[in-house]
């Protein structure tokens, strides 16, 4: 029995932690209360809280939006490494998988910003050195004057091979998203092989994964729907979810929404999901569909924490919490910077 107490003890305490930091994470009624500031009033808002040590660093080097965005990344990438040092055994390994989605959006990011012309200054600012790439490695990369150069740099590396394999029609077409979707896809396709390994509480990490699978391959669906894409949508489907790839492609062909409705629904088994997906018959706008699938994401797996309070679950809540509070302040700060009109914003925060 007391050996069963020392195994346990250290999960019981970090995902207790989870939770105290969760506690702690901005509510609702304060994005409210910032739809109504200006944009030093919400630095100042900002500096009075978790993000204080940041704000209060960064502000003899940085001012106005660029001191919210860099003071925004570096706290999130400091607490998401904290994070992995205080989880434990397997805890460690799960939370250290699901984190390495950050190395493929810093390396989108900077090949975004070499493309667009973006001084290496100004793409630092936006990256969350979270992953498996650390603050080192993102920093060689962004002097590199080609994206030829930042893709040889990256050799070894378990993303190379796709950013070889997808860089001639990336350089042809001038986009990344094929690139990117097929990243997402290795990603996916290799943290589900960590949860079927055999690992201890290999199967609550794959009930996370899942979840987050189906509500991309949904999203894509919806976004491919705005887009009128007609060609065959296959290569856009990740393997792992509700939904198998000739049910993907045959609910994109379905041009009466009603039907595809109803089709997706009978896909599908979360009640959370059903019942929004429900809600979506008469047409939404793209953003107004991703902001509600990620509201409805969260809150199952809120639900998945609460029956699970001493597992993976409570962690990845808190990464993917943090995670969205982060969003919510700098479409704020960016929406204020603009001159958009509150309402606008408040379209963008994920609360």
């Amino acid at each position: 029995m007391v050996g069963v107490k020392n195994i346990s003890a250290p999960y019981i305490y970090v995902c207790t932690r989870m939770r105290v930091r969760k506690a702690k994470l901005l509510p609702k009624e304060e994005y409210m209360r910032m739809l109504n500031m200006s944009l030093p009033e919400i630095t100042r808002l900002i500096g009075e809280t978790e993000y204080k040590q940041e704000i209060d660093e960064l502000a003899t080097t940085f001012k106005g939006i660029d001191l919210i965005e860099v003071a925004l990344s570096w706290n999130l990438a400091k607490e998401y490494q904290k994070i992995q040092e205080i989880t434990p055994g397997n805890l460690k390994q799960f939370t250290q998988a699901y984190l390495r989605r950050w190395d493929i959006q810093n390396v989108l990011t900077i090949l975004r910003g070499k493309m667009q012309g973006v001084k290496a200054g100004k793409i630092k600012e936006i990256l969350v050195p979270a992953g498996s790439l650390d603050a080192n490695v993102l920093d060689r990369l962004l002097p590199e004057e080609s994206i030829e150069r930042i893709i040889d740099a990256l050799k070894g590396h378990r993303m190379y091979p796709v950013l070889a394999r997808e860089y001639p029609y990336a350089k042809e077409s001038g986009s990344l998203s094929r690139m990117e979707n097929e990243l997402y896809k290795q990603f996916y396709a290799e943290i589900l092989a960590e949860g079927e390994g055999g690992i201890k509480g290999g199967n609550l990490f794959l009930d996370f994964i899942k979840l987050d699978i189906d509500i991309k391959n949904i999203k894509t669906l919806f976004r491919l729907r705005a887009d009128t894409f007609k060609e065959d949508a296959r290569d856009m489907h990740i393997i792992g979810g509700a939904l198998s790839v000739t049910n993907f492609a045959n609910l994109n062909n379905i041009d009466d929404q009603g039907e595809f409705i109803d089709q997706l629904k009978a896909k599908i088994r979360q009640k959370l999901l059903l019942s929004l997906l429900e809600d979506m018959r008469t047409e939404k706008t793209i953003r107004d569909v991703e902001v509600r699938l990620t509201r409805v994401q969260l809150e199952q797996m809120e639900r998945m924490s609460k029956r699970n309070p001493i597992s993976i679950h409570p962690i990845l809540v808190y990464l993917e919490k943090k995670k969205y509070e982060v969003f919510n302040l700098r479409a704020l700060a960016r929406g204020k910077e603009s001159k958009l009109p509150s309402e606008k914003i408040a379209e963008y925060l994920v609360v």
